[in-house]
Parts: structure tokens; sequence; C-alpha cells
């Protein structure tokens, strides 16, 4: 009789010491209450509660089941065991906690509630209606139907109707965490950015501390082109985590956006100090690269492209700032391999084109550059640079008239150019050295006849 009694003041200590919030404390008065009476159904319920709140999910989820073989038609314990297992990303089981409860409770909304969000994830749509519709009937201001079906229809492209059942569960439930934010990424993917930001102001005002939703802020900042309110933002999510790396990730592009590569370089440095893995945020050597090279850095600037041209997405980019920063350095053969790996990405880029039309030129590769050149004007004629570059070209193969016909149809299209003059004195002394050359290789040969 001691024995019992003992058990259930340790139970009642138990809830005395969740009420506190000291939980692991209260789970060892209920451990030592079922090492006594381990048949109590209630006792293991609450046991898997306390899991949850030392976040032991699977443990957790053993307890809510030990719990449901005592006492098998518990509803509550049931939604809980369920609830847990879809926390657990172990859907099946969690389907099947719920089918059993909607034939033991065949009006019990929340059976058919939580098969709604499980479905959903499981790209299961058709279901996910199913039960939706199911659940309304049984009870039609559910804020949790709403949010669940409105995932499943924004997931399927239907943003009206998302939208709509969103605003439906903040009608319901005006406080429903986490809705305000999903109407807001909704109207950003639209492009409807005031609307965006008013939704997230209403979320950030319930959970002012959220560093991610505080972030997702700063970004909807920057693409909406505020650059002052999102570096606020930025630089007030750094007073609350100084060890934030996205947003000093972030406050460095503007810097760069800003043409300020020194402070841009300072907040990398930072990043690179806090012993983070590179890899973790793409483009980052290309962002670094990019500060030193408009630093002046060229060698340190060519080392981090050289690493971010291996890092996927990056790489188009990397390559083009690899030819640039190249050419610089007065290595017009390295940009040209640069270029041309970029051109094998980006087929398409006219001033690319060019740039390795340049480089091919300087290293005496006047055929190759003039073909560069027609691919540069063929993408885009109007760009003056490549059709100068090609008489460049046509003067390096001797082709005389090829360059003048270009240079008559470059003065026809623009008179003003002062280049033209400078391309033409060129033109004119090239084709003298020709001539002259020949007369003397003539007069020689007569000479020698003679």
């Amino acid at each position: 009789m001691n024995d019992w009694l003992d058990a259930e003041q340790r139970v009642e200590r138990a809830q005395q010491l969740s009420e506190s919030q000291r939980w692991a404390e209260a789970l060892a008065e209920i451990d030592a209450a079922l090492a006594i009476n381990p048949t109590n159904a209630t006792w293991h319920a609450h046991r898997g509660m306390l899991l949850e709140e030392l976040d032991r999910w699977e443990d957790a989820a053993d307890a809510f089941a030990e719990s449901l073989k005592i006492e098998p038609s518990d509803r509550d314990t049931a939604v809980a065991l369920g609830s847990t297992l879809y926390r657990l990303g172990r859907l099946p089981q969690a389907i099947q906690v719920f089918e059993r409860l909607a034939k033991l409770y065949p009006n019990f909304e929340p059976a058919y509630c939580h098969r709604v969000g499980i479905y959903a994830e499981l790209a299961n749509h058709e279901q996910a209606e199913q039960m939706f519709y199911i659940a309304q009937e049984l009870n039609e201001s559910c804020p949790h139907c709403f949010v669940h079906i409105a995932d499943s229809l924004m997931v399927r492209g239907q943003s009206e109707k998302a939208l709509f059942c969103w605003k439906r569960a903040l009608e319901i439930d005006p406080g429903y965490v986490g809705v305000n934010r999903q109407i807001g990424k909704s109207y950003r993917l639209q492009g409807r950015f005031d609307l965006a930001r008013k939704y997230y102001l209403r979320e950030v005002r319930d959970d002012p501390g959220n560093i991610d939703l505080l972030y997702e802020l700063a970004d909807l900042a920057l693409e909406s082109g505020e650059t002052a309110a999102a570096t606020a933002k930025l630089a007030h999510i750094l007073e609350l985590d100084p060890g934030h790396i996205e947003s000093r990730f972030m406050l460095g592009k503007i810097w760069l956006r800003r043409g300020q590569p020194g402070q841009a370089l300072v907040c990398f440095e930072a990043i690179e100090s806090l012993g983070f893995d590179r890899f973790d945020l793409e483009s980052f050597d290309l962002c670094v690269g990019d500060a030193l090279f408009r630093l002046g850095r060229l060698s340190e600037a060519r080392r981090r492209f050289e690493e971010a041209a291996t890092d996927g997405p990056c790489e188009p980019d990397a390559l083009l700032l690899l030819g640039d920063c190249l050419v610089a350095m007065a290595k017009p053969a390295d940009a040209a391999d640069a270029y041309r790996c970029y051109l094998a990405e980006t087929p398409d880029d006219a001033v690319v084109h060019h740039k390795l039309a340049v480089c091919l030129g300087q290293t005496g590769l006047h055929g190759g550059a003039l073909e560069h050149c027609k691919q540069a004007l063929k993408i885009d004629s109007g760009l003056k640079a490549a059709a100068h570059t090609a008489v460049v070209a046509h003067l390096g193969l001797a082709q005389w008239s090829e360059a003048r016909a270009m240079m008559r149809t470059l003065r026809r299209d623009d008179r003003k150019d002062p280049k033209l003059r400078q391309l033409r004195r060129r033109l004119r002394s090239c084709m003298a050295r020709h001539y002259w050359r020949r007369l003397t290789g003539l007069i020689g040969l007569r000479t020698g006849s003679d």
C-alpha cells in the first residue's frame, strides 16, 4: 500500500515540477512512479509529454505507444502519438494511427485534420483534399485544416486559393504562428513587395526575436530595392546574434553593390574568422574575389576566382571575373582560356565573345579574334567595340579590302565616334608599311637581277 501511495506522490511532484518547467526532474519522478505501477496509461502519456519537452521525440513516441497499449481508446494520446510520428517523418505510421482513431471515433475532427497535412507532405494532394472536406463537415472553424490545405495548394501552384485559406485561418485564430509569414512569402513570389512586407511585419511583432524571420525581411527589403532598410535590419540581427554568418554575408554583398569593396572585405574576413565551411555560403569565394579584384589585389583575387570556378552554380560568373582578372594581370592567353570556358556555359554573351577576341588578338591569333568578333556582332549587331576589334583583326591578317569595307560601315553609322580616327590612322599606317615592304622587295629583286 505504501508503494502505491509513494507512486501517487511522485506523480504529484512531477506535475509541480512540470509547472516550473523542470522537465528532467519531472521525468525522473514519473519514471520512479512507473517503476512501481507500469500499467498506468495516464502516467505513460505524461511521460511522453515530458520527453517532448526535452526534444527526445523517439522516446516520446514510444511512451505514447505504451500508453495506448494500456488504453487503446484514449483520443488525446492517439493524437499525441500521431503528431509525434509526423514530426519524426514517420508518415505512414502516423497515418495508421489517425486512421485507427477515425474508425474508433468517426466524428472526431482531429483524426482527419492531421491527415490533411501528412498527405500534403506526401504529395498525395487528392487524399489531402478528401480529408479536408471531411474535417470541414465536422468543424468548419478549424484553423489547422486551412493551414494544411493551403500548403498543399501552394505546392500545386494555386497561390490565390492558398492565400484565401491562410487568411481564413487568421480570421479564425489571429495569433496563429507562422501564417502571416507564409502569406508574406506568397506575396513576395508574386512580386507584391508592399503586401509581403505588411504580413512579415505582423509576424515580427508576434515574434520579434526570430532571427530567421528578420533575415527573410532583410532579404525582402534588398530584393525590393530598399538597400538602406535591408542594411538596418541586418545590423539589428547582428546585434542580436553577432555570429549570424548569413547576415554578415548579405551585408558584404550590399557593400559590393554600393561600390565599397573595402567594407565588403571586412565583412567577408569576419565570416572567415568565425571558422565556417565556405561551401555553406553559395558564391562566397566569388564575392571575396570580386572585392579583392576591385581593390587591385589581383593575385589573391585570381586564387579566389579559381576556387569559385569549381563550386558549381557560381562557375560561369567566376570564370568571367577570372578572365577579367587575368586581363588586368596582362595574361591574355590565360584570360582567353577562362573566357572560352565561360562561353561553353553561356554561348550567347556578345560582350564576352568580344573580350575573347581582344585576348586572341593580343596573342597574335587574328583569325580566331575575327571569328569571335563576328559571333559577337551576330548576337548584338550594335556592339561597336566588336566591330572595331574586327577591323584590327583584318589588319593583322592583311585583309585590307575587308578592313576598309568595315571602316566605311562604321563611319556611315557614326561619323562622330572619336575612336574611328585612331582606327583609320592605324589602317593607313598598316597599309603604308605593307606597300612599302612590297615596294622595297620589288626594288631589291630588280637590283639583284641587274
